[in-house]
């Protein structure tokens, strides 16, 4: 059966293909031996003698930035700074492109005009892809408001500098959070020009440069003018990169100053006014300034969010390669409707078919978590689930796959004609011999795969697999010598007594909707074979005793 089966050509929604970049949230960073000995050298020589300088940096601006700050009255802490405190911004710009060139960072090129608050209260910067890009802070026409979580603000000296940028600070904690986080935006924003400018990564977390993902639109809702600002990192050897599957964060600071000089591009491109349409509405304007800054930067947009990360940190803890949690969740979560706690459920089932270390489905699996031998019908379902044409299916097309394919055909309507085929005699259940008969027929499934399919399907263990619709009106009552009709289902019994009948054959179904596919398909096949045999059967005639001749 195997040796005839061959792939067909199906029909794809393009809205649905894979992202040209498959894993925006991974860095693989390959060192020579050449690499190696530079790192042992500079380790104990010039590695030291930079982090003293950098100290000595991080302790002048704490002590500015503290004397601005100290005996502020409470009611300007909701101000703008003013007069000999806000006069300490400059030297603290000084300070930063000090760490920076401390930091490695001796050609920091700048193209573009940096314009000031009036003009874009907003700057939106990407690609965010490592803590090196806060460097873009001291390039600015002045010192920018970022917004950091609120627990930043308890780290030592890094606190106090980001208090004197006056930041929005977000707490995780508040469940209003959100809401006032964009309010105070807002608020700065439209306040002409007497706030700093905020600067924002759109993005929300950080990525290895390939792409730009999912810009958020909480930079884009006050719908004032944004300045966009890009980042690069030209240079052979990247240790700057700092994202979710690669080097930590130390191993980045360390191998980056172990570099005697690293490259960084920062370009302001002109000021992005909205138009009616995108002041009524963030997305809209949040996408379209992500295109401008992607042409810019020659790169391809995809619709991965933070919470493809959050999916990665998932498929790690259920032994899966991290990137076997990527799905472009912007993007199904609006077309498919998916949220975030269905695809985390989805993820964990997924795991438990996908044994290989890939973090894929093969067919063998696939077959192996229906408990059905490879067949015609069970291939064809694998290929509409395969999207790629690898031979595998992967968590992304798993997802596409159940909301697309098996979900929606996996109807009361499905259920009750598959029921209806098993339990041929009508007698209101499936017995071992109807399950393990049709099986064989279809499948050419052993009896022993048959009798464990039986026990996994029979939770109430009487030999009986009984079925009951997923609606309440569908439920099916057995009286005596009656016959009770519900969603066009008859049965009639004997039994003395009132009862609820068991959901096995509806719940096993729900629990593998695949099921459902397969058993259309099966249909599909078998009609298409019966239509074929009708033609052959006109076109060639019978034999003398009727039968039909077979033409080779």
């Amino acid at each position: 059966m195997q040796k005839n089966m061959k792939r067909t050509a199906l029909p794809r929604q393009r809205s649905l293909v894979s992202p040209e970049i498959q894993n925006p949230f991974t860095h693989q960073l390959n060192l020579s031996n050449l690499d190696f000995l530079k790192i042992a050298i500079f380790s104990f020589t010039l590695v030291p003698l930079r982090l003293i300088l950098i100290g000595l940096c991080l302790v002048c601006g704490f002590l500015l930035a503290k004397v601005s700050l100290v005996f502020r009255p409470e009611e300007d802490k909701d101000r703008p700074l003013t007069g000999w405190r806000k006069s300490v911004t400059g030297p603290l710009m000084f300070l930063g492109r000090a760490i920076g060139f401390f930091s490695g960072f001796h050609n920091i090129k700048v193209k573009g005009i940096a314009e000031n608050a009036e003009v874009a209260p907003m700057l939106i910067v990407a690609p965010h892809s490592s803590f090196f890009d806060a460097f873009v802070i001291f390039y600015c026409t002045s010192l920018p408001s970022i917004v950091s979580r609120k627990q930043n603000a308890q780290i030592p000296l890094i606190g106090t500098l980001m208090d004197f940028t006056q930041p929005v600070y977000v707490s995780r904690e508040d469940p209003n959070s959100r809401i006032n986080t964009i309010k105070e935006i807002q608020r700065r924003a439209q306040s002409g020009g007497q706030w700093p400018q905020i600067i924002i990564f759109p993005e929300g977390t950080c990525t290895n440069r390939t792409c730009l993902i999912n810009f958020k639109p909480g930079a884009f809702y006050p719908g004032v003018a944004v300045q966009p600002v890009t980042l690069k990192y030209p240079g052979a050897l990247d240790t700057i990169t700092w994202t979710w599957d690669g080097p930590g964060a130390f191993a980045c600071l360390w191998l980056t100053l172990c570099n005697i000089n690293n490259s960084f591009e920062i370009e302001f491109l002109p000021v992005y006014t909205p138009s009616e349409e995108e002041k009524k509405d963030a997305k809209l304007f949040a996408s379209n300034v992500r295109q401008v800054m992607a042409r810019a930067l020659e790169v391809p947009v995809t619709d991965h969010t933070y919470d493809d990360c959050r999916l990665m940190e998932k498929a790690a803890e259920l032994d899966l390669p991290m990137g076997a949690g990527l799905v472009e969740f912007h993007k199904l979560n609006k077309k498919l409707g998916v949220n975030f706690d269905h695809l985390q459920e989805l993820l964990q089932k997924f795991s438990k078919i996908a044994k290989n270390k890939e973090g894929n489905i093969t067919l063998e699996e696939f077959s192996k978590y229906l408990c059905l031998p490879k067949s015609e019908s069970m291939l064809k379902v694998f290929e509409l689930y395969d999207r790629n044409e690898s031979g595998k299916i992967d968590f992304r097309e798993y997802v596409i796959g159940l909301s697309l394919i098996s979900s929606p055909v996996n109807t009361d309507e499905t259920i009750r004609l598959a029921f209806e085929l098993f339990d041929s005699e009508g007698k209101g259940y499936i017995g071992r011999k109807d399950l393990c008969q049709i099986l064989q027929n279809a499948f050419e499934m052993e009896e022993v795969d048959t009798d464990e399919l039986f026990n996994e399907v029979d939770s109430g263990h009487d030999d009986k697999i009984t079925i009951a619709c997923t609606s309440d009106k569908g439920r099916f009552l057995l009286r005596k010598r009656e016959v009770v009709v519900y969603d066009a289902m008859v049965f009639s019994t004997r039994s003395m007594c009132v009862h609820e009948m068991v959901y096995e054959f509806t719940a096993y179904a729900m629990k593998k909707p695949e099921y459902a596919k397969l058993f259309i398909t099966y249909q599909e096949l078998k009609n298409q074979a019966l239509n074929g045999k009708c033609v052959e059967d006109n076109g060639n005639g019978n034999n003398g005793n009727g039968n039909h001749i077979k033409s080779e």
